[in-house]
């Protein structure tokens, strides 16, 4: 099994100063183009099927004798994180979309 880290590229340096993006600038730090928020929510979907359907194929191999105990806690966990924050955030959408159109304008 192999972990990715959230940034690769971004080593851990505890004192190093914050970088703040330019407010009137539309792309982030990186400097490619800004994704819609309907490709940046389908793409974490589709993280999260992924990580489900992986902790499903190592508790099918755990069960049939071929994989580690470890291995399949460990994909269950990451799985469970993510339908976490992947019902965290549809919640938090749902909210904030009632709120937009309660408004009255």
């Amino acid at each position: 099994m192999t972990v990715t880290p959230l940034e690769p590229d971004a080593p851990l340096q505890p004192d190093a100063p914050l970088a703040t993006p330019d407010p009137g600038s539309a792309t982030p730090l990186s400097g490619a183009p800004a994704a819609s928020f309907g490709t940046v929510l389908q793409s974490a979907l589709s993280a999260a099927d992924g990580a489900l359907q992986s902790a499903d194929s190592a508790e099918r191999a755990f069960a049939a004798g071929r994989g580690g105990l470890q291995e399949m806690m460990v994909e269950r966990a990451q799985a469970d994180v993510l339908l976490s924050i992947a019902t965290s955030a549809a919640s938090r959408t749902a909210q904030a979309v009632s709120t937009i159109l309660g408004m009255q304008i």
